[in-house]
């Protein structure tokens, strides 16, 4: 992929940026339903085995990342919960929620940390620029999902999201 994401550490707020070659509504619907997410959510070699979206201010998107590949070692079989609770939304141009480690019903997992994020649907010439804003409720806690590789993580769930988006054309 020639076009990476940028990204930026400000205190306890991790900003990522990256440009896709969609127009922004589509790039837009890809985060907010379900059978786009099925298709690109989670780093390679992850799939997306649960995936309950209420895409609505106070509805919650509820999740599970599985890993099946067995290249990568002890996290093969691994699962991943997560849930995010949607805060306000504005088509096609913002989405806010509070982001949480979970488990399979849905509660937060305590000793993890949680984070609120706002994600901006810009135009940019003819394309679409994501800017994702994640405020942690301290240095030390963005400091921890950074050490368990949230940044390369990311970067390849873009990645999968250009692929997806290329396949639509």
């Amino acid at each position: 992929m020639s076009n990476k994401m940028i990204t930026k550490v400000n205190g306890q707020e991790l900003i990522l940026e990256r440009v896709f070659d969609a127009p922004r509504e589509l790039v837009f619907k890809a985060f907010s339903e379900a059978e786009h997410l099925k298709h690109w959510w989670g780093p390679r070699g992850w799939v997306l085995k649960v995936c309950n979206v209420d895409f609505r201010p106070g509805g919650i998107w509820h999740y599970c990342m599985k890993c099946v590949d067995d290249n990568q070692g002890e996290f093969f079989g691994y699962e991943s919960w997560g849930k995010a609770v949607y805060r306000e939304i504005e088509e096609p141009e913002r989405v806010v929620y509070t982001d949480y480690f979970s488990d399979a019903e849905g509660n937060e997992a305590e000793g993890m940390p949680a984070s609120d994020s706002t994600m901006l649907f810009l135009e940019h010439e003819g394309k679409t620029k994501l800017v994702s804003k994640t405020l942690y409720e301290s240095e030390e806690a963005l400091k921890t999902v950074l050490d368990m590789g949230m940044e390369q993580g990311i970067a390849e769930t873009w990645d999968r999201l250009e692929e997806h988006l290329e396949s639509l054309k």
